[in-house]
């Protein structure tokens, strides 16, 4: 069947039902300026489910800096392409309107798994992360739902979502994809221009360093993190927000490095910022 687009909660809701039975239905959340790392996700979802659901929604209130929801890169029709020679069954692109036609009064509050990593820079954001989820999860009513590992906090915060409200999907977490040079894929990677394009892999050289290390023998978490800050150019146009070294489960920070953990850092690039993010341990 060809892919199809649709814009209304209701709509969506009666394609699916009519889908079910034919096996199970996959969800694909995104933000829409596709890229690669998008398509590994919507990949994985075809290959495990009957029906694939792509969401394209620019969620308003998970920003944090009025000025990055303006800029953040909108290209439907060419999602929607991309979206159809990847087999997509159906598009999800609702209006601000249909997803919050009234302000809202209630929200996911995130506990712990926000006091650091982006949560402690972007307040509310988890809040808006986990609450338009929590909303698309209801509205899909997927068997299987898919997060890439590049946004790690946020695939921490989904799976407890799921875990505390009994919500009915399993998650899926998948690989982050890179570009040769080791940098995440991100629909922010094309804000750069192509001198800050240069410099940007710095923070995954900074990860792989601190990962090298590790493997080396070196726990203290204090002698990692200066290992990985020398890994950043000294340049105007870099600026380290944060490397934080942190246990999986609740992502809380560790002194020393005793079993698997989670490196991850978040690095300005001119106006943009970047993040990553790697397991060690596991």
């Amino acid at each position: 069947m060809p892919l199809e687009l649709v814009e209304t909660i209701a709509d969506l809701r009666s394609r699916v039902a009519s889908r079910r039975p034919a096996g199970l239905v996959g969800l694909v959340p995104t933000m829409g300026a596709l890229h690669e790392g998008h398509a590994s996700l919507i990949r994985r979802a075809r290959t495990e489910c009957a029906t694939v659901v792509v969401s394209i929604f620019v969620n308003p209130i998970q920003f944090d800096r009025p000025e990055d929801l303006e800029r953040y890169p909108r290209s439907l029709d060419v999602d929607t392409d991309l979206c159809r020679s990847l087999g997509v069954d159906l598009v999800f692109a609702p209006t601000v309107a249909e997803m919050y036609p009234a302000a809202l009064e209630c929200r996911v509050e995130v506990g712990r798994l926000a006091d650091h990593l982006c949560g402690r820079y972007r307040p509310g954001h988890f809040s808006g992360v986990a609450t338009v989820v929590l909303k698309l999860f209801q509205i899909a009513q997927a068997d299987r739902s898919y997060f890439g590992q590049k946004d790690g906090q946020q695939l921490a915060v989904v799976r407890r979502l799921v875990s505390d409200f009994n919500v009915p999907t399993t998650i899926v977490g998948v690989p982050t994809v890179r570009e040769p040079d080791g940098l995440a894929l991100s629909s922010r990677n094309q804000r750069l221009n192509p001198e800050e394009r240069r410099l940007a892999p710095a923070l995954f050289h900074a990860l792989h360093g601190v990962q090298a290390a590790v493997a080396a023998g070196t726990t203290s978490v204090d002698d990692l993190k200066q290992l990985a800050s020398r890994h950043i150019p000294a340049d105007s146009r870099l600026r380290l927000e944060y490397f934080e070294i942190v246990d999986p489960v609740d992502l809380q920070p560790v002194a020393r490095v005793t079993g698997p953990v989670v490196a991850a850092g978040a690095l300005w690039v001119g106006t943009t910022r970047l993040i990553d993010n790697v397991m060690i341990g596991v």
